[in-house]
């Protein structure tokens, strides 16, 4: 076992936000191995290997905002008049200024407040400290220091400074009222028309339909960027990049210019189609087929006439994107035509930057420009569903996810370069659900680099997703104060904590969704600091309450009236079965099947029954259930049971509107279980549209149990 950290170590560690102990799952103190902080300490290019150069690497960490003119970035809350400190040497004139997002400027106070001089790197250094004026407007402003030499002339340098809200205002849907809204994973809601993979038209259909039913809003899976080429990776939640879309959810049909095509081109498409569509009755979901037709068609599509509106159209998209558009679909191209993973790549072509990724992006222009191409048009098409679904009726429409990190050997792992931590992984310590940890093979942002950008990469990437949407829902939000880095090559159980500037993080999050109206959801399960959720109610972001894990006493449920207001209550989650699944113990059988118990199974199906029990017991008291009731009567009756709680968003499971048994995902797993290929089904495993959603009864059925959320209970 590796020793523990030393005092001086420990020091060096917590100045740069790194754990040193933690408390898991089961209440025990932990303590962090020397060797893990050192790995960690690397990714931030510390030299910790050895006890002197801990010491220096603490002292020249003392001194780091001295060697600076200005912080990396300065972000605080609407209202507030924070000091900044200044560094120049001993002397030199300083004067600062702010300037307004739109072009205004503003002056600054300097703070009379003596600090003595330090000398730093053989400069003796004065600090001067201003105080930012409290009536500065949202949004993403900057601070000029001009500094002058002793020559005369000054040299100016610049911060971003962001100021966010207070609190995240909520849309009016939810001010005084609660909604409920469907879950569901798109790639599995496939209609008649579908592509063998659900879309952003089968969106657009089930959410005007279900704004029929009273629904306000639709939660789906993220829709982040994938492979461009075979095997595309079937996880929603380890994409290539976050910021770009997966254009597998593009709608052919609907792309305007394919009124263009001649009459051969057409008869192509819709072979194509023909073949996609056969697609729809396998057992398992084959994105790369679906892909393989869609991309053909779309080719075509792409090289047909294109109006002069729809034309500056694109061209506008282009420019709004910049240089991040350019480097991911340079980043395709490449992919496309030399291979995955990038690391394998000549060297020179690992650089996005290099004269030989410019080479290429001009000898392979015209991949690059479909590259582009697809992204404005499945954008504009997941655009256009969240129109239909407002336009529908629906107070908050589309809710899009954003996954907690982004595959290693993705377009943003390549265009990002050390803004993310490669020798490390993002993954979580052990705990009730997964008891060997996990580890999600995710390279971590890093929070010195995102500091140094003003938060840019961050701030682009939440732009992308919320103009798509009337809300957002974070997975694994805790990841935005802490998350659990894994050394590569290490268990999970060998990883630690490295803190995150969450006032940025959250602060940045909340000003972006207020900039597009739309609700946040922190997906805030698992293992939780006792002060974030207070945070998250203080900053206006919902959490997220499952039935089964509310608990208050370990077993029996909690009353439905004691729930979070703010907050986005359901049955069951994508890392759980559907609720029928889970009433009959799936959730024990997978994980058993799959090795994944710490605990003989009996004692596992024990304490299973025993909560499930105490839930059912819970209905009855409550009048929900009589007797042994069939499973359908028990999941609506979990739903009515939940209906009244106070939670201002009610989501319900699309798997639970047909019956669905089968788990979506299973977490800490692969290859091993057939995680997100499984296509919607009934209870008996067979296969259901979307056109069958909408007609069906049991659906209907399910749907009127939370759409009376005013009935008291026992009514």
């Amino acid at each position: 076992m590796s020793e523990g950290p030393s005092t001086t170590l420990v020091d060096l560690a917590r100045a740069y936000g790194v754990a040193t102990d933690y408390w898991d799952w089961k209440g025990n103190h932990t303590q962090v191995s020397a060797d893990t902080i050192r790995t960690v300490l690397s990714v931030f290019d510390v030299d910790a290997s050895t006890d002197e150069a801990v010491k220096a690497a603490l002292a020249d960490r003392e001194l780091d905002g001295w060697r600076r003119v200005l912080p990396r970035v300065v972000v605080l809350r609407e209202g507030w008049t924070p000091w900044v400190a200044l560094h120049a040497a001993d002397g030199a004139a300083v004067e600062a200024r702010l300037v307004l997002e739109d072009g205004r400027a503003r002056e600054i106070k300097t703070v009379e407040r003596f600090v003595e001089p330090r000398t730093v790197d053989g400069v003796v250094t004065a600090e001067t400290t201003v105080e930012l004026p409290g009536d500065l407007p949202l949004g993403y402003h900057e601070l000029v220091v001009s500094v002058g030499a002793e020559d005369g002339r000054k040299t100016d340098h610049r911060a971003p400074v962001i100021v966010t809200p207070a609190t995240l205002a909520l849309p009016k849907a939810l001010e005084d009222d609660r909604v409920w809204g469907l879950m569901t994973q798109l790639y599995t809601v496939r209609s008649e028309r579908s592509w063998g993979i659900g879309d952003a038209a089968d969106l657009a259909e089930l959410g005007t339909w279900a704004a029929r039913q009273g629904a306000d809003f639709v939660l789906i899976n993220p829709v982040h960027a994938a492979e461009p080429i075979a095997t595309m990776e079937p996880s929603p939640y380890l994409p290539t990049s976050r910021r770009f879309v997966n254009p597998m959810y593009i709608r052919v049909e609907e792309v305007p210019e394919i009124g263009y095509l001649s009459a051969a081109e057409h008869q192509l498409v819709e072979w194509h189609s023909d073949d996609a569509r056969r697609l729809n009755k396998l057992a398992q979901l084959d994105r790369d087929g679906s892909w393989e037709a869609k991309r053909a068609a779309l080719r075509m599509i792409f090289r047909s006439e294109r109006t002069h509106r729809r034309a500056r159209d694109f061209e506008q998209f282009q420019v709004r994107e910049g240089q991040g558009l350019i480097d991911f679909a340079t980043w395709s191209a490449i992919a496309i035509d030399r291979g995955l993973p990038w690391e394998t790549w000549p060297e020179e072509l690992r650089d996005p930057r290099s004269e030989e990724v410019a080479a290429e992006r001009e000898r392979l222009a015209e991949e690059v420009e479909f590259q582009c191409w697809l992204q404005w048009i499945v954008q504009s098409q997941l655009g256009d569903a969240q129109r239909e679904l407002r336009a529908s009726g629906m107070g908050v429409g589309v809710v899009h996810d954003l996954a907690v990190g982004v595959h290693p050997g993705g377009a943003d792992a390549w265009a990002l370069g050390d803004v993310l931590a490669h020798q490390v992984s993002v993954g979580a310590p052990a705990d009730d659900y997964n008891q060997i940890g996990q580890n999600w093979s995710q390279p971590p942002w890093r929070p010195d680099r995102l500091a140094e950008l003003g938060y840019a990469p961050f701030r682009d990437m939440l732009r992308t997703v919320l103009r798509m949407a009337g809300g957002i829902r974070v997975d694994h939000i805790l990841g935005l104060f802490r998350l659990w880095w894994v050394p590569r090559g290490a268990s999970p159980k060998d990883g630690t904590y490295v803190r995150y500037d969450h006032e940025a993080m959250i602060g940045i999050l909340a000003l972006e969704a207020q900039r597009a109206d739309a609700v946040v959801i922190g997906e805030d399960l698992g293992t939780v600091e006792d002060w974030v959720r207070d945070y998250l109610l203080e900053r206006g972001l919902l959490g997220t309450s499952i039935l089964w894990f509310e608990r208050k006493d370990g077993v029996a449920p909690r009353d439905p009236e004691t729930y979070r207001s703010l907050c986005l209550a359901s049955v069951t989650t994508h890392d759980l079965p559907p609720t029928a699944g889970y009433l009959q113990g799936e959730h024990i059988a997978v994980r058993h099947e799959l090795g994944l118990l710490t605990r003989p199974l009996e004692e596992e199906i024990a304490e299973d029954d025993a909560q499930r029990e105490a839930v059912l017991s819970a209905l009855r008291e409550r009048g929900l259930l009589k007797g042994k009731a069939k499973i359908e009567d028990q999941v609506d009756a979990l739903h009515k049971y939940l209906a009244w709680a106070p939670s201002k968003m009610l989501g319900v499971s699309v798997n639970d509107l047909v019956g669905d048994v089968r788990t979506i995902n299973q977490p800490g797993t692969d290859e091993e279980y057939p995680n997100w290929r499984l296509p919607l089904a009934d209870g008996n495993h067979q296969l259901v549209t979307l056109d069958e959603v909408m007609i069906s009864r049991r659906a209907k059925r399910l749907i009127r149990c939370v759409n009376h959320r005013d009935a008291a209970p026992n009514d």
